[in-house]
C-alpha cells in the first residue's frame, strides 16, 4: 500500500488510541447490540470522555479545536472493526457541524459542550417517506405562531434516532417557495408531541438504531430556528460535501479491511489439497482488488487533504462518495465469494460487512444523484 501523507505523527498516536478504545469497548459486544438493534448508551458517555466526540469544536466551548482529520481517523477505526451501530459520525461530522456553521452564540454555548460530552446525542432529519434525495421534496411543515413555530410532519430512516436527544429537523417554514422555504429547526426530543417510532429493522447495520419521527403539532421555541429563516436548503447544500467525504472515508477503510480478513481467510483454507490462495483466479482477483483499492486511496486522501484547505468542491466530494462506496460493495461482493460458504455465514466480519456496506451507495444522496451532480459540472465546465 502506498505510503499516507495525509496524516501526521499526532494523528497516528490519536488512532492507536480509538483503536484500543474500541477493541476494550465496543469490539467485545457488538455483536449483542445488534440483537438489541442499538448500542450501549453509556457508550457515547465514555467516547466523551475520550474525546472521541466531536473533535473540531474550538477550545472555547470545551472542544479540543483539531482538525478534521481526527474525526477521519474515528470513522477509519470504526469501519476497519466493523462495528457499523456506532453513531458517533453521523453526529460529528454531520448533525453538529450545523450548529457549529450556523448556530447562534447561544446555541452554541447551550448545545456544543454537551454534545462534546456525550450527554447529548444529536440526529439530522431530512429523509421522509415521500422525500429522500430530493430535499426540495420535504411535506413536514414549521408554520410560525407567535413566539414559536408549529412542527408537524414525519420523518424515516433517521440515525441515531431511538438515543437523539437532540433533532436537527430539515422543515418548510414557507410552503408556497419550494427550496427557498425551507428551514432548520433545533427540537428538544423531550417536546410534547414529538414521538420516536419503532427502531427499523435493516438488511445490515442491525446494530445501528434507525428510526421513524413523529411531530404533532410540536411547540418549536422561535430561538431554536437554527440560521435564517428559509435558509435551510443552502445550509444542507454546503454542508454535504463533507457529509459525501466521511462516507467515502468509511467505505475505503472497511474495504481494506475486508481486503485484509479475505487474504487471512485465503492463506489458511485449503481446497484439493493446497490453500485458496496458491490458486491463480485467487491471486488474480486480489491483485486486481488491491490496485484499484490503492488508486481510491490516494483519491479518497486527496479529497481529504483539500477539505482541510476548504476547498473540497460538491461535485469532486460526490465523485469520492461515488467511486468509494461502489467499489466498497464490488471488493465485499468479491470477498464474500472468495470466502465460499463461510462468507454467508452471519459470524464471519466479512458477511456483516457485505450487509452493511449497501445501504452507503443510498445515504448521503444516492449514487445516481451523485452521477447527476457531476455530470452538471461537467456539462457547465464545458
Amino acid at each position: 500500500m502506498i505510503p499516507r501523507t495525509v496524516y501526521n505523527e499526532d494523528h497516528e498516536h490519536f488512532r492507536d488510541t480509538v483503536r484500543k478504545f474500541l477493541e476494550n469497548e465496543a469490539i467485545p459486544f457488538h455483536s449483542q447490540w445488534e440483537k438489541d438493534g442499538q448500542v450501549d448508551r453509556a457508550l457515547w458517555n465514555k467516547a466523551g470522555e475520550m474525546g472521541f466526540l466531536c473533535p473540531q469544536i474550538s477550545e472555547s466551548y470545551g472542544g479540543l479545536g483539531l482538525d478534521y482529520g481526527y474525526n477521519s481517523i474515528i470513522d477509519e477505526e470504526i469501519a476497519r472493526a466493523g462495528l457499523s451501530g456506532i453513531g458517533w459520525g453521523l453526529h460529528s461530522n454531520i448533525a453538529v457541524p450545523y450548529i457549529i456553521n450556523y448556530g447562534s452564540e447561544e446555541q452554541k454555548k447551550e448545545y456544543l459542550p454537551k454534545c462534546i460530552s456525550g450527554e447529548i446525542v444529536t440526529a439530522i432529519a431530512m429523509t421522509e417517506p415521500g422525500a429522500g434525495s430530493d430535499l426540495q421534496g420535504v411535506k413536514t411543515t414549521a408554520i410560525k405562531r407567535g413566539d414559536h413555530y408549529l412542527l408537524n410532519g414525519s420523518k424515516t430512516f433517521i440515525t441515531n434516532g431511538q438515543h437523539a436527544d437532540l433533532v436537527i429537523v430539515v422543515a418548510k417554514t414557507d410552503p408556497s417557495e419550494g427550496a427557498s422555504g425551507v428551514s432548520l429547526l433545533l427540537v428538544d426530543a423531550k417536546s410534547e408531541g414529538f414521538k420516536r417510532g419503532n427502531n427499523l429493522e435493516k438488511i445490515g447495520m442491525k446494530a445501528q438504531d434507525t428510526s421513524e419521527l413523529f411531530f404533532d403539532d410540536v411547540r418549536v421555541p422561535q430561538e431554536n430556528l437554527l440560521g435564517a429563516e428559509g435558509q435551510g436548503f443552502v445550509y444542507l447544500m454546503q454542508e454535504l460535501p463533507q457529509e459525501r467525504l466521511s462516507v467515502a472515508i468509511f467505505a475505503i477503510a472497511n474495504a481494506e479491511a475486508a481486503l485484509g480478513w479475505t487474504i487471512d481467510y485465503v492463506r489458511d483454507r485449503k481446497a484439493f489439497g493446497k490453500p485458496i490462495a496458491a490458486f491463480q483466479n485467487t491471486q488474480f482477483k486480489l491483485a486486481e482488488l488491491d490496485s484499484e483499492l490503492s488508486s481510491l486511496r490516494v483519491f479518497v486522501d486527496r479529497c481529504l487533504e483539500l477539505h482541510y484547505e476548504k476547498k473540497l468542491d460538491v461535485a469532486t466530494a460526490a465523485k469520492a462518495k461515488l467511486l468509494a462506496t461502489d467499489f466498497q460493495c464490488k471488493m465485499l461482493d468479491e470477498c464474500v465469494q472468495l470466502h465460499g460458504g463461510f462468507g454467508y455465514m452471519w459470524e464471519y466480519p466479512i458477511a456483516r460487512s457485505w450487509a452493511d456496506a449497501r445501504v452507503q451507495r443510498i445515504y448521503a444522496g444516492t449514487n445516481e444523484i451523485m452521477k447527476l451532480i457531476i455530470s452538471r459540472e461537467i456539462l457547465r465546465d464545458n
